[in-house]
């Protein structure tokens, strides 16, 4: 339900309980915004500057410190003009008037001045955010530390009770949408470990604070305004709107705009509760992925043998066909049966190159990588579906062998790549399509297979070692 930085938020939220760090070196080039997580991107941080923290204002009834870190009152890593500590320090001051300013869109949303008031009385900004929303991790996850995280033998206990506990929720939903329980169910399990770890930051707090300081000032001012339609139409209560920093919320993370696109009255009661109200909250979620494009009855993908001497510049989102055509090229399916719709188009996904499993992913899963743009995470959804339904573990073995790259090692492939002229982009230590490409070609170059697998082998070899 979010994009980008819903995605962000969103991958925060799950964070939280599961170390959604993973996901960051599995985004899509160019995916994030809203959060890449949540789960996925924000995790730890490096930021420059040697600014003391200032006190933060006591928030008032309106929104809330949680008792986390205060800001730090350092600039941005990202280098934005806006996230510098002395931009950031600048708008904190104007918080008041930019809030009051929204009055008069708030107003054209059919928000009353009486609840305008009401819900922004005493709101303050929790710059902590502004940390939160430039941080970049030092450390990343594998893709398989990311799995063992998520998809574990207490979250599946968890999982098959929540699927009996509300069996009836489920089979109407399903019937209604045509959208898998499971997956329903896997969303929720990894989101929020079932309503365990839905985040506490105030939605409205959170979203004012990003409408009026920082760099995705339009994109939160949207958040904001549509959090006080939802609260000016009574679908929820302010306490009930508490999430991610990004302002994801619920057990499934719904962002506010996200929420008015898709959230729906399951249970006829005249609100759209998807906090405390199972019922809404399962048929809002299938909802989201229906008018995703979800294909009822289908799978999201296969675990795949790809065979030795495979040319991975094929292992590319763009470069689909039908799934006749890998089997011509030596794919099988890891469990060693048939694949049941041969004619449907699929991409093929190698997470961890020529070391590791391989994928062919079906339309089911760009549906999810739509909830949230982060390879790993739409996996982690899948797998975690599948093993719900009965499935078992996936078949190959991961390259456990492997470590991940420190940023620092990141930013040095980049720019090794870039001295030898295949890479393009401005070296930032977070791996996209760019960075994969550069890399697959730098392998084609001296021989070895090109799978855009960023090991440290890979970056022994760019040194020259």
């Amino acid at each position: 339900m979010m994009r980008s930085v819903a995605g962000q938020a969103r991958r925060t939220v799950s964070a939280t309980g599961a170390m959604m760090v993973a996901a960051a070196m599995l985004l899509p080039a160019g995916a994030h915004a809203q959060a890449q997580n949540g789960l996925s991107n924000l995790f730890g941080g490096i930021f420059s500057g040697s600014n003391a923290a200032p006190s933060q204002p006591a928030p008032g009834p309106g929104g809330g410190q949680t008792g986390a870190l205060p800001w730090t009152g350092e600039d941005g890593a990202s280098g934005h003009p806006l996230m510098t500590a002395a931009a950031i320090r600048e708008a904190a001051g104007n918080f008041n008037n930019c809030v009051a300013g929204m009055w008069p869109d708030a107003a054209r949303r059919g928000v009353t001045q009486e609840n305008f008031q009401r819900f922004t009385a005493g709101l303050s900004p929790d710059l902590r955010i502004m940390d939160l929303m430039d941080s970049q991790p030092e450390f990343t996850k594998s893709i398989w530390a990311y799995l063992d995280i998520l998809v574990n033998d207490n979250r599946l206990a968890k999982g098959r009770e929540i699927l009996a506990t509300y069996k009836a929720q489920f089979d109407a939903t399903e019937k209604a949408t045509g959208v898998d329980r499971y997956i329903i169910a896997s969303i929720w399990g990894i989101e929020s470990n079932y309503s365990t770890q839905m985040g506490d930051r105030s939605v409205l707090q959170s979203t004012a604070t990003l409408a009026c300081i920082g760099r995705r000032q339009a994109y939160f001012k949207d958040e904001f305004l549509s959090a006080l339609e939802i609260l000016n139409r009574g679908d929820l209560r302010p306490e009930q709107m508490r999430g991610s920093w990004a302002g994801a919320f619920g057990p499934t993370q719904f962002m506010p705009t996200a929420f008015k696109r898709f959230a729906v009255d399951g249970d006829g009661d005249g609100r759209r509760d998807v906090v405390d109200n199972p019922t809404d909250l399962i048929a809002s979620t299938a909802n989201n992925l229906k008018k995703d494009g979800w294909q009822a009855g289908q799978t999201w993908g296969y675990e795949v043998v790809v065979p030795q001497g495979f040319n991975y510049v094929l292992a590319d989102r763009a470069k689909a066909m039908p799934i006749t055509q890998w089997e011509k090229l030596g794919l099988k399916r890891a469990t060693g049966q048939a694949f049941p719709h041969p004619a449907e188009k699929a991409y093929l996904l190698a997470p961890a190159g020529a070391q590791g499993p391989g994928f062919l992913m079906l339309q089911n899963y760009r549906v999810i990588m739509k909830y949230n743009p982060a390879e790993a995470y739409a996996l982690a959804i899948g797998h975690f579906a599948d093993r719900l339904r009965g499935g078992q573990p996936f078949v190959q073995p991961w390259p456990r062998q492997e470590r991940e790259l420190s940023r620092t090692e990141r930013l040095e492939l980049q720019q090794l790549l870039a001295q030898r002229g295949f890479y393009k982009g401005t070296p930032d230590g977070q791996f996209g399509g760019q960075t994969r490409e550069a890399l697959r070609n730098f392998q084609a170059s001296i021989g070895v297979p090109a799978d855009g697998f960023a090991s440290s082998d890979a970056l022994d070899r760019l040194r020259g070692r």
